[in-house]
């Protein structure tokens, strides 16, 4: 007589059994080199940029033709099999981070710049071409794609719309969605669907805001009308330095109460800046406890008339010292640090976990000071720069992953500082999206009805949930859960520790 299986036998019997089904039914549209299923394939899909948690596809797709995209998407409805779509695989919430039971949906070849309009101003791109490229592409016109997130010689336009990705530019030039006229692409049936027009209007309703900034759970993006702008006949950078974390928060207030827009506004604190000045050498000041860096652009007489009032706002608010850039070539250098600031974090220490949430300008400094209580209490450190301009913040929490008490404690820290956040009249992500990092603080934030809304428009778009399930909006059960963790004393593995 056989002996019974136990669960975890049955569990790989039934991943294998599931992996045949997806790559026998797969294997009718897509080439041979175009479906990997082997493990040592499929590793490399586990994690995006937030590499703390990791899931290995069932299967990774490598469709070449729209045709391919829809076979795939048709075939896993069909199946009922969950579907993630990926770009480049550099978001920070863990928004492509594979279903364990699911096809990983690469839209890596999809890589081609359609169409630059010099007289509309606009380009028509593929979702999988890169961020920078589009202004490569439109600079022989004098234009350029103004979102420029950090990521940007590398991070794609189908993952900027996921996300409604931002920048260092994005105070004055916006969002993702500010910039985009046009999404089209396919449902999970595989029906084609498009969002906005080229046009001033819609017909319809106006679904562009609620597909950008969908992480992937409503439909799959293919292709992308973005707006161009033209290039600046002139920017200058000024860097200026404080002596106190919160006179820096009150002077990028100051200068937004002053009617000046930027073009950039960023905040450093001084861990930052010493990690970001080793790396680059961008001339910071590593005095100071933390660092602005204002830019300015348009026409020279512009230029030069927002650069006097900014400086004069800024030292009214205590600027110890203001430097301001006086070639394109000091200008890059000053940005150099604030753009490579994460790869600076990653040379000390082993790993970071990169937050973003939101707050009000007027409270920087507070959330400054409390993170600065945090380090204590979790007994992490924590390197801080952000969107001062527009509130939007990227604590940086150092700690080994290969320590799971460090790992631990670094998602105490990181939720403790988004549910700080929302206390402090803000939000628990800017730029980054929720995916999976962010699903147990969306339940402090929302309530169970708004919850339900959510998934009430992602039903009307998916309503099997196959798109990137389990991201973004928390069941009702898992916020029932989280809420006990956090009332009951005992249940987390550091008792000590604060409830939030």
């Amino acid at each position: 007589m056989n002996a019974p299986l136990n669960a975890n036998t049955e569990e790989l019997l039934h991943r294998a059994d599931l992996q045949a089904r997806i790559v026998q039914g797969l294997s009718q549209h897509l080439p041979p080199h175009a479906l990997l299923y082997q493990t040592e394939d499929t590793t490399p899909y586990e994690c995006d940029g937030l590499t703390a948690y990791r899931l290995r596809p069932l299967v990774v797709a490598l469709p070449e033709t729209e045709a391919q995209v829809q076979a795939v998407l048709r075939s896993c409805h069909a199946l009922g099999v969950p579907v993630v779509a990926r770009g480049a695989g550099t978001g920070l919430s863990g928004g492509a981070m594979p279903h364990a039971l699911g096809v990983t949906l690469s839209l890596a070849k999809f890589n081609k710049i359609l169409e630059v309009n010099p007289y509309s101003r606009t380009a028509r791109v593929q979702c999988g071409v890169r961020n920078l490229a589009i202004s490569e592409a439109a600079a022989p016109h004098g234009l350029y794609y103004a979102p420029d997130p950090s990521s940007q010689i590398a991070c794609t336009i189908g993952g900027n719309v996921a996300e409604n990705s931002g920048g260092v530019h994005c105070l004055k030039y916006g969002l993702t969605l500010h910039n985009v006229l046009q999404v089209r692409g396919l449902t999970i049936e595989g029906e084609p669907i498009t969002f906005g027009a080229q046009a001033l209007d819609a017909s319809g309703y106006d679904l562009m805001s609620v597909v950008v900034g969908s992480e992937g759970m409503l439909a799959v993006t293919l292709e992308v009308l973005v707006k161009l702008v033209p290039k600046p006949q002139i920017a200058r950078c000024i860097m200026a330095s404080f002596d106190d974390v919160r006179k820096a928060g009150e002077a990028v207030a100051g200068v937004i109460a002053a009617g000046i827009i930027p073009a950039g506004l960023e905040m450093m604190d001084k861990p930052m800046t010493a990690a970001v000045e080793d790396f680059v050498h961008a001339g910071y000041d590593l005095s100071a406890a933390a660092i602005l860096l204002c830019e300015s652009d348009g026409t020279v007489e512009e230029v030069e008339e927002e650069i006097a009032r900014m400086s004069e706002v800024l030292r009214n608010f205590g600027a110890t010292a203001i430097a301001v850039s006086q070639s394109e070539a000091e200008r890059l250098r000053f940005w150099s640090g604030r753009k490579n600031a994460f790869p600076a974090s990653g040379r000390i220490s082993p790993d970071y976990m990169c937050m973003d949430s939101t707050i009000p300008r007027k409270r920087l400094a507070d959330i400054l000071l409390a993170i600065a209580e945090m380090e204590k209490k979790y007994q992490l450190r924590c390197a801080n720069v952000f969107h001062a301009g527009d509130g939007n913040l990227h604590p940086l929490i150092l700690f080994d992953a290969n320590d799971p008490d460090q790992l631990h404690r670094c998602e105490l820290f990181g939720a403790d500082i988004l549910e700080t956040s929302v206390a402090m009249g803000g939000t628990v992500t800017g730029e980054h999206g929720v995916g999976v990092e962010k699903l147990n603080s969306m339940c402090v934030q929302f309530s169970a009805e708004e919850n339900e809304q959510m998934f009430a428009i992602k039903r009307a778009f998916d309503p099997q949930g196959l798109l990137n399930p389990g991201k973004v909006i928390p069941t009702l059960h898992r916020c029932a859960e989280y809420g006990k963790m956090l009332v009951r004393g005992g249940q987390l593995k550091h008792p000590d520790l604060p409830r939030f």
